[in-house]
């Protein structure tokens, strides 16, 4: 299929606005509940990871779901907009917990909602990037799809990063935190009315291939075709621990900006800038991919990375920033981000030619089963870094409440937000560089294989 203009237009639209709501969540929840309304960070983390726990089980069971589809709209596009229409609603009642209600309540407040905004998040995202495999060929017109729906998707996990802490105290009349609640209400309905828009923009605009006929497997086939799919499974451990490693500090760089460094407006510039950098990474790649092979830029982003923690760590524990000026911090930081939107882009596309590569060994494709388990790997490592940055706040001794903190709780915060991380992404350096063999030229091959198999 042929994609126009108009239907990656579209495409990138909708990455957009699913990442508005996935990043507001990711990185606002815990400030949200703890912060504002004063909940227990160990409790909120522990809500999250057991919503992730459900999630292993609700996750590719949506997946098979969505393979099964067969509609005169499509297999995607009807739970795409069904996803969005019930997510738009969590948004909205997530940020705006009952005013008055005590700690129990709005302990069950976040516990049911979050599960529900989970479980809809799902149901929209699953279907989302199995488009891409489904609609494009492998090689130029995969990567070139990928790496504007992931620039774009940049461009929506900036604008709650960036604009959160700017507009929410304006929502809220108020620069009393106590007041931020009203804020966030408003922000979330914005949010989730955007959302909306995209997402309908986007199931009207972009078509659908005619399914081609698939043989109907039961649950345990398609499991077991999965975890054949040795390529597959890598890049999926892959996905854990490049979105781990971001999300850690991403919980934690907002207290850091406000007890540390003592400026939220501070923050928003550094964000912009961080998510500028992502953005344009993002878009460079096609550019690149001319002459760099897939798996050497996969590693090279990785190792910018992991220098930019390093740089981080430096310029926070010396206290450089303090006499040269916090700008100095965007340097690591546009090192951080500028890597990771590399890495995205890439593992979309890992996962995508894993689905080929898994149809040549297997016999089926499997694409809503594949990104069905980057839907669920992306949670769970939001997940488990909020519940490791709700620990790590407890842990330092951090008082929301105080304007000051002690030497040990900035030095702790410090720590904590960068080494982590960095090891993290040496992990997935190793993982990948052992075990994932799908490059260019044996893309080709798969590619030629299937063709004259087909034929």
């Amino acid at each position: 299929m042929e994609l126009k203009l108009h239907n990656r237009l579209a495409f990138g639209f909708g990455a957009f606005g699913k990442d508005l709501v996935y990043m507001l969540v990711a990185n606002y929840i815990l400030y949200y509940y703890n912060v504002v309304l004063g909940m227990s960070s160990v409790f909120i983390g522990a809500v999250l990871m057991g919503a992730r726990i459900f999630d292993a089980v609700n996750d590719p069971l949506m997946g098979i779901i969505v393979a099964k589809t067969k509609t005169r709209f499509g297999r995607f596009r009807p739970w795409i907009l069904t996803g969005t229409v019930l997510n738009a609603v969590t948004i909205y009642a997530l940020f705006s917990a009952p005013a008055g209600a005590s700690d129990g309540k709005l302990r069950i407040w976040l516990a049911v909602i979050y599960i529900a905004w989970g479980i809809t998040y799902t149901m929209m995202d699953i279907p989302f990037w199995s488009m891409i495999p489904a609609i494009t060929n492998p090689g130029a017109e995969r990567e070139s799809l990928s790496a504007f729906a992931r620039s774009c998707s940049g461009v929506g996990d900036a604008v709650p990063m960036v604009l959160t802490m700017a507009i929410v105290p304006v929502l809220s009349g108020s620069a009393a935190i106590a007041d931020y609640r009203i804020g966030f209400r408003w922000w979330a309905l914005i949010i989730a009315v955007v959302f909306l828009i995209s997402e309908v923009v986007f199931v009207l605009c972009v078509p659908e291939k005619k399914p081609e006929k698939m043989e109907t497997v039961g649950v345990g086939q398609m499991f077991r075709s999965l975890f054949r799919n040795d390529q597959a499974m890598t890049s999926v451990i892959a996905v854990i621990l490049v979105y781990l490693a971001l999300n850690i500090v991403g919980n934690l760089i907002l207290y850091f900006f406000q007890f540390d460094v003592g400026n939220t407006g501070a923050y928003n510039i550094f964000v912009a800038g961080c998510f500028a950098a992502q953005v344009v990474s993002m878009m460079l790649i096609p550019a690149i991919r001319r002459k760099v092979d897939k798996l050497q830029l996969f590693l090279y982003a990785i190792l910018i990375q992991i220098l930019g923690f390093a740089v981080l760590l430096v310029f926070a524990n010396t206290g450089l920033y303090k006499s040269t000026g916090w700008m100095i911090l965007m340097l690591p930081g546009v090192m951080v981000y500028a890597g990771y939107g590399v890495l995205t882009v890439m593992l979309t596309i890992f996962l995508a030619d894993s689905v080929d590569y898994g149809e040549l060994k297997n016999g089926t494709r499997e694409e809503s089963v594949i990104f069905s388990m980057q839907t669920f790997t992306v949670k769970l490592a939001a997940g488990i870094a909020i519940f490791i940055a709700g620990i790590i706040i407890d842990v330092v001794a951090l008082d929301p409440n105080a304007a000051a903190q002690s030497a040990s709780t900035l030095t702790g915060l410090r720590i904590a937000m960068t080494i982590p991380s960095a090891v993290i992404l040496v992990a997935a350096l190793l993982v990948f560089k052992k075990f994932y063999r799908l490059n260019d030229s044996r893309m080709e091959e798969i590619t030629g294989e299937l063709r004259a198999r087909k034929q």
